[in-house]
C-alpha cells in the first residue's frame, strides 16, 4: 500500500524522541522492533524519518496502555506488514478479556451484595451442617477445598474438619460464585484476595480499585484505537 506520508518532511531520531519524552535510542529499538516502519538511510547511514514515523510512534504509545506493550508491538508489526485483519483480531482479544474482567467484577459485586452475614465471634462448625446450611453435600465442600478455595482446619482429637467464621465467610462466598457459573480456578484467586485483605469490607476498597483499573482500560483503549485509525489514514 502507499504511504502517504513517507514523502513528507524530515525528521531526525532525535526529533521524534524528544516529541514524545523518549530516548533516540528507544525509537532505534522500536523500529528495530517492527512498531515503526523502517526509516530511509542518508548516504552517511544516518536514520530518516517521516510524519508517518510519527504517527506509528503515535499509535504505539496510545495502543499500550490499554493493550499492553507486547499486544500494542504485535499489532503495529501487523499493521506494518500490510496485515490489518491480524492486527484487529489482537485488538477484539483485548475487548473480549476486558469485557470477561467486568463480567468478573459483576460476579463478585453481586456476590457480595447477596451474602448472608456470618454470626460474629469465634464459633465453629463441622462438615455436615455447613454442607446442609447452603443445601450442598459434603463432597461439594471437599472438592472445594482441594481446589483450594477452603482451609479449614483439622480439630486434633478427632480430625473432623473444623469451619471458624473465616472459614464460612469463604464458603458462602464460594458459593455465590458458583451459583453465578464460576469455575472453581476463576473462584481461588478471589477467594485467596478475601483472605488478604481481612475481610470482606477490606475488599471494597479493592474493588472500586478494581472498578476504577477497568474504567481507565477502557478509555485508554479507546485512545489507542484512535491513533491507530490516524495511522490507518496515514498509510492509506
Amino acid at each position: 500500500m502507499e504511504r502517504k506520508s513517507q514523502r513528507g518532511g524530515r525528521l531526525r531520531p532525535v526529533d521524534l524522541a524528544r516529541a514524545h519524552g523518549l530516548s533516540t535510542q528507544a525509537v532505534r529499538n522500536y523500529e528495530e522492533a517492527g512498531i515503526l516502519p523502517a526509516a530511509e538511510r542518508t548516504s552517511h547511514g544516518y536514520r530518516v524519518y517521516t510524519p508517518l514515523h510519527a504517527a506509528a510512534l503515535r499509535a504505539f504509545l496510545a495502543l499500550a496502555p490499554g493493550h499492553g506493550h507486547r499486544t500494542a508491538a504485535a499489532v503495529m508489526r501487523a499493521v506494518n506488514d500490510g496485515e490489518a485483519d491480524e492486527a484487529f483480531r489482537l485488538i477484539d482479544g483485548v475487548h473480549a478479556q476486558l469485557l470477561e474482567d467486568r463480567g468478573t467484577l459483576r460476579a463478585v459485586e453481586d456476590a457480595l451484595r447477596d451474602l448472608e452475614p456470618v454470626a460474629p465471634g469465634p464459633g465453629r462448625t463441622f462438615i455436615g451442617p455447613l454442607a446442609a446450611r447452603l443445601g450442598i453435600r459434603p463432597a461439594t465442600l471437599r472438592k472445594w477445598e482441594r481446589a483450594g478455595l477452603l482451609t479449614p482446619r483439622r480439630d486434633p482429637a478427632t480430625g473432623y474438619r473444623v469451619y471458624d467464621e473465616s472459614d464460612v465467610r469463604d464458603v458462602m462466598l464460594a458459593h455465590q460464585l458458583r451459583r453465578g457459573g464460576y469455575p472453581l480456578e476463576r473462584i481461588a484467586p478471589l477467594i485467596a484476595q478475601v483472605r488478604s485483605a481481612g475481610g470482606l469490607e477490606p475488599l471494597e476498597s479493592t474493588l472500586e480499585e478494581w472498578r476504577r483499573g477497568l474504567s481507565a482500560r477502557g478509555r485508554a483503549m479507546l485512545s489507542g484505537a484512535a491513533e491507530l485509525d490516524a495511522y490507518l489514514h496515514e498509510l492509506g
